[in-house]
């Protein structure tokens, strides 16, 4: 009874808020409930709190709004407007233990797991890892996993863009080297530190939809870095890899077939020299999860509730919101269409390269597992 009176007040303060037309608006609610003594007598002894503050009465109500209401009861507006998840807390934070515990389970058996004391020993192990001081976070990012939205929001956090809108950042700004301090730039002393009080989290795809996706962006698109990629990947991979090449793509390298550049990953050459740019490198290679134990591991299938998620535990949910992207990716859809032109043979070796992606992060590839 004292719960579901306490539930009441919050719902009846919600709906108050959308009467006076600021739906979804928590800190309306916030301020009529807490105006109120009786109610707060009653969450006061369900809650256990002897002096409950305006402050703790607003994560309960954030919390409790979108448990109660479905996500179509909030007004959505294009790009960054506050978003609320379409599962619960309680639900997103049990993925989250199901996800660490697997992880952790698969490291162990696998016996890969690098310790501390060597990855300080080669910092450069930790170029991905980006530091936010001011709100204490450690974010892993990983290529094509909408690591460009993440790394605007950063910039808007840090004050490092001229704009609260992260969709207003030029892509290519985000990138450059200089935006972010890295953790391999700190001392080991530092590296330890922040390891162990920074909210560290890290995002997560499909290995193969992220393959498509790498192999789309940067060699069938014209993008701004396609040139590049073209020079840089493109060429060498038309040479080794295809017989009778026209002297037009040994020299421009832009039309590299998928097939062609999944030749060029499984060769033994390239996986001996470890030559892998980190569009394609393994994800447990640029985020080292079996030595880091990350705080949230989010999924691009999931991606904006696990978004949301982070956010909520670093008490910025009131500060920004993770964009939305006006184009849902269809690269799901597409991996069968590029991996069909692969041999049985062919698909296996690649499925052994990113096996490690696959096992520990509980992704599936139908004959393989």
């Amino acid at each position: 009874m004292e719960e579901a009176a306490s539930r009441q007040v919050v719902l009846s303060s919600y709906n108050q808020s959308k009467v006076d037309g600021q739906t979804g608006k928590a800190n309306l609610a916030v301020q009529a409930a807490f105006r109120n003594p009786k109610p707060l007598q009653r969450i006061r002894k369900t809650f256990g709190k002897s002096r409950p503050t305006e402050n703790w009465f607003k994560k309960l109500v954030n919390r409790m709004l979108f448990i109660c209401h479905p996500i179509d009861s909030f007004p959505a507006n294009a790009g960054t407007e506050k978003y609320l998840p379409e599962k619960s807390i309680i639900t997103l934070e049990t993925e989250q233990t199901q996800r660490k515990k697997l992880a952790k389970e698969v490291c162990t058996l696998s016996q890969k797991n690098p310790n501390l004391d060597s990855v300080i020993k080669d910092r450069t192990l930790l170029d991905h890892i980006i530091v936010d001081e001011e709100h204490r976070l450690l974010y892993c990012y990983v290529p094509k996993v909408a690591c460009t939205n993440w790394k605007r929001l950063l910039m808007v956090l840090m004050g490092k863009a001229n704009t609260t809108n992260p969709l207003a950042i030029v892509a290519d700004d985000s990138h450059r080297l200089n935006v972010f301090r890295r953790l391999d730039n700190y001392t080991g002393e530092e590296i330890r530190y922040r390891l162990d009080h920074f909210m560290k989290f890290m995002f997560i795809r499909h290995p193969f939809e992220r393959l498509v996706s790498a192999f789309r962006n940067k060699f069938g698109q014209n993008s701004s870095s396609s040139d590049y990629f073209r020079s840089r990947y493109g060429r060498q991979i038309i040479k080794q890899y295809r017989a009778n090449a026209s002297e037009e793509s040994l020299l421009r390298g832009h039309d590299v077939t998928f097939r062609e550049f999944v030749q060029y990953i499984i060769d033994p050459r390239t996986v001996a020299r470890a030559n892998f740019n980190e569009h394609w490198r393994p994800m447990v290679d640029l985020c080292l999860p079996c030595t880091i134990q990350y705080n949230v591991i989010g999924k691009y299938e999931s991606l904006m509730d696990d978004a949301w998620l982070v956010l909520e535990k670093a008490n910025l949910n009131q500060k920004v919101s993770f964009p939305r992207s006006d184009r849902p990716s269809s690269t799901n859809s597409l991996v069968e269409e590029y991996t069909k032109h692969l041999t049985r043979e062919e698909l296996l070796h690649l499925y052994h390269i990113y096996e490690m992606d696959f096992r520990l992060f509980d992704y599936h590839s139908p004959g393989f597992d």
